[in-house]
């Protein structure tokens, strides 16, 4: 009986090990597997860009138009992103999408079917598109949807990102948030800048301070820089 008996507890401290080693495995593969994935989040490089901005002479009939013309949009590797209005005139419209691939985005800008559908839509005059290769996108915070985006020319990027990161309080002050960092496809020195604006007003005597001037002349910037407040009126 004794001897059953250890035998018994033998067994059951055994299958104990065994199961207990077994549930160790199985956490430590669900530790790796969420190790993985976050390092994968982490490392994942942010979708590029096609912006397009725009005038229309409506923006309800344009919206229209525009949705009516996805099908064609997916064909040429081309997924709806947002969609925003220039705060100082709402018909002004910016449109960005994410870019599967850059030569087919440009065959896509470039044929007529394009060209007619913002006619039928009411674009006015002539349209702005740029190819963005996005750098960083920092999704953490996107509860705001005021923005703000600078795109300038640089003669050298190592030498303008040390001088604008050096400033990052003056940002700060002026309650934008940078939001993404990219690129043009066609020239790696044109750099843009998107940011979350806090409040419009700091904003705008943050566009007009002679230290932001002294400051993009200081990092190398080369002309006039395009900048644009608007705010996000669709996000898909």
């Amino acid at each position: 009986m004794k001897k059953n008996f250890l035998f018994i507890t033998g067994m059951a401290l055994f299958s104990f090990a065994c199961q207990n080693g077994s549930n160790s495995d199985q956490q430590a593969a669900k530790d790796s597997t969420k190790m993985t994935e976050e390092a994968a989040a982490v490392s994942a490089k942010p979708a590029n860009i096609l912006s397009i901005w725009q005038k229309v002479s409506n923006y309800n009939k344009w919206l229209m138009a525009y949705e009516a013309h996805d099908s064609v949009r997916l064909a040429n590797g081309l997924h709806n992103y947002i969609i925003g209005r220039d705060l100082d005139d709402s018909n002004m419209v910016v449109v960005a999408l994410h870019m599967d691939d850059v030569e087919k985005a440009k065959a896509f800008a470039a044929a007529p079917s394009l060209k007619a559908a913002m006619q039928k839509g009411g674009v006015i005059g002539a349209q702005t598109i740029s190819y963005r290769d996005v750098q960083s996108l920092d999704t953490t915070t996107n509860s705001n949807k005021t923005r703000l985006s600078i795109t300038s020319k640089v003669k050298d990027f190592d030498a303008w990102k040390k001088e604008y990161d050096s400033h990052l309080q003056m940002r700060t002050n002026a309650g934008l948030t940078q939001r993404s960092m990219s690129f043009g496809f066609d020239d790696k020195n044109e750099i843009s800048l998107v940011f979350m604006v806090a409040d419009v007003k700091k904003a705008k005597d943050f566009l007009q301070s002679k230290d932001l001037k002294d400051r993009m002349e200081a990092s190398g910037a080369i002309g006039k820089p395009t900048i644009h407040l608007y705010t996000i009126s669709k996000k898909y």
